[in-house]
C-alpha cells in the first residue's frame, strides 16, 4: 500500500468513523441516558436521507435555497418528529420492560418503512453535493480526494466537541446526567424531567436524521437503509460504554478504522472484523471502553 493510499484510507476511516458517531451518539443518549432500548433509531437515519432528496425541490421552489437550507430545514423538522414521537408513544415506555420497548419500537420501523415506500417509492434514488463542495484535492500526482468528504468529517468534529460542551459545561447538560442517574432526585428539586427526555429524545433523533442528510450524497438513497446503521450503532454503544458520549466516539472511531482497512486489506474477512473487535473489548472490558457520566 502506497503512502497515498494509505492517506486516503485513513481519511475514509476518520468520515465513516465520525458519521457512525453522529448517528450512534443519538442511540446512546436515548438508550444510556433514558433507558429505551430504541430499534426505530436507524428508521431516523432513514428519514434524514429521504428528507434530503423529498426536500430538496420543495425549498428550492418555496425559499430558493440549496443544500445548506435543506438541512436547516430537515434538521427543524427531525427535532419536531421527536418532540412528537416522544410525546405520544415513548414517554409511555421510561417504566416498562425492555421487551415491550423492543416490540413497539420495531412496530415503528414496520410503520416507517410502509411510509416511505407510499411517499417516495422503493427505487434508489441519489442526492447532488452543493456544487461548492463538489470538487477535489490533490493527494499526489494521480489521486484525489472529494471535497465534500472532508466536509462531512468536519461538521461531525463540530457537532461532537459541541455536544462535549453541552453535557460538561452547561446547565442543561448537568440536568441531563443528573436526570439519567436518579429521576426521582431530579423531579423532587422541580426539574421537569419528562420536558427534559423530549428534549433529549428530540435532540437524539435530529443527529441521526441530520447524519442521513449528509450523507445522502455519497451512499445514495434507497429502501432499507437504517437497518444495518441500527446493528453498527448498537456496536458502537456497547464498545464505547452505554451512556457515554465520548465512549462512542473512540468506539465509532475504532470501528471506522478496522472496516475501512479491513475492506481494503482483509476484504473477504471484513464483514466480521467489527464484530471480533467488539468481542475483544467486552472480554477486556465488560462494561465497555468507558462508563456514562
Amino acid at each position: 500500500m502506497s503512502l497515498t493510499t494509505f492517506l486516503i484510507q485513513c481519511l475514509n476511516s476518520l468520515q465513516y468513523g465520525l458519521l457512525l458517531f453522529l448517528v450512534a451518539s443519538g442511540l446512546t443518549l436515548i438508550f444510556g441516558i433514558m433507558g429505551v432500548i430504541n430499534l426505530a433509531h436507524g428508521s431516523f437515519y432513514m428519514i434524514g436521507a429521504y428528507m434530503a432528496f423529498a426536500l430538496s425541490p420543495i425549498v428550492a421552489a418555496t425559499l430558493g435555497g440549496g443544500f445548506f437550507s435543506v438541512l436547516i430545514v430537515g434538521v427543524g423538522l427531525a427535532i419536531l418528529l421527536g418532540y412528537v414521537l416522544e410525546w405520544i408513544f415513548y414517554s409511555y415506555l421510561y417504566e416498562r420492560e425492555h421487551l415491550q420497548q423492543v416490540l413497539m419500537t420495531y412496530g415503528l420501523i414496520l410503520v416507517f418503512e410502509e411510509l416511505r415506500s407510499l411517499l417516495a417509492g422503493d427505487d434508489v434514488h441519489g442526492v447532488q453535493a452543493p456544487e461548492i463542495l463538489s470538487g477535489t484535492l490533490p493527494l499526489g500526482d494521480l489521486m484525489t480526494y472529494p471535497v465534500y468528504r472532508i466536509f462531512i468529517s468536519a461538521v461531525c468534529m463540530v457537532l461532537a466537541l459541541g455536544m462535549y460542551l453541552v453535557f460538561t459545561r452547561t446547565r442543561l447538560g448537568m440536568m441531563i446526567r443528573a436526570g439519567s442517574a436518579n429521576r426521582e432526585m431530579v423531579q423532587s428539586l422541580g426539574i421537569d424531567i419528562q420536558f427534559l427526555y423530549r428534549v433529549v429524545f428530540a435532540a437524539g433523533v435530529a443527529l441521526a436524521a441530520f447524519a442521513g442528510m449528509v450523507a445522502a450524497p455519497v451512499s445514495s438513497v434507497y429502501p432499507g437503509m437504517g437497518g444495518s446503521v441500527l446493528i453498527i450503532c448498537f456496536v458502537v454503544v456497547v464498545i464505547g460504554g452505554i451512556g457515554s458520549i465520548r465512549g462512542a466516539l473512540l468506539a465509532a472511531l475504532l470501528i471506522g478504522f478496522v472496516d475501512t482497512f479491513g475492506k481494503v486489506l482483509l476484504p473477504q474477512a471484513a464483514g466480521v472484523l467489527v464484530y471480533v473487535l467488539m468481542a475483544v473489548i467486552l472480554l477486556w472490558k465488560p462494561d465497555g471502553l468507558f462508563k456514562a457520566g
